[in-house]
């Protein structure tokens, strides 16, 4: 059976950016910190060793497979800060296009630095994930 590699632990978030190496990206990631958690209105948690995430939803795919996730969240990594948010709303790829500098993933959004994007953009971006995982799984949190 498969397990989930990325589950909520109770690891301290702050102790977490206080130890990124990057002394900039940890001023990011306290930036980040407070405009997710004001963005909404959820606590930060860490989800596995290297996420920060913001409220959780319950999935289940067709296939079967089921989990939980953050409906948001970011991540300071070294190469560059990855953002969480839904995927496949279209209002996302239209967020995106007024975002700033920035690169896409599957599932991920990577900038280099918070001077890089348009806050207001982003948090609009936060708003309109969490809205639409709540609609899609009811019994988010």
């Amino acid at each position: 059976m498969y397990e989930q590699k990325t589950k909520e632990t109770d690891n301290s978030v702050i102790e977490f950016i206080e130890k990124v190496e990057s002394v900039k990206k940890r001023q990011d990631a306290y930036q980040l910190l407070e405009l997710f958690t004001e963005a909404t209105g959820y606590e930060a948690k860490m989800w596995g060793p290297s996420i920060i995430g913001f409220g959780s939803y319950h999935y289940k795919y067709e296939s079967g497979h089921e989990g939980d996730a953050p409906l948001v969240g970011f991540s300071p990594r070294k190469a560059k800060i990855s953002l969480y948010f839904a995927t496949g709303d279209q209002k996302r790829e239209a967020l995106l296009s007024d975002f700033g500098k920035h690169t896409t993933g599957k599932a991920c959004v990577y900038i280099n630095k918070v001077a890089d994007i348009n806050t207001d953009v982003l948090v609009a971006l936060i708003k309109q994930s969490v809205t639409f995982l709540q609609e899609r799984y009811p019994d988010s949190k």
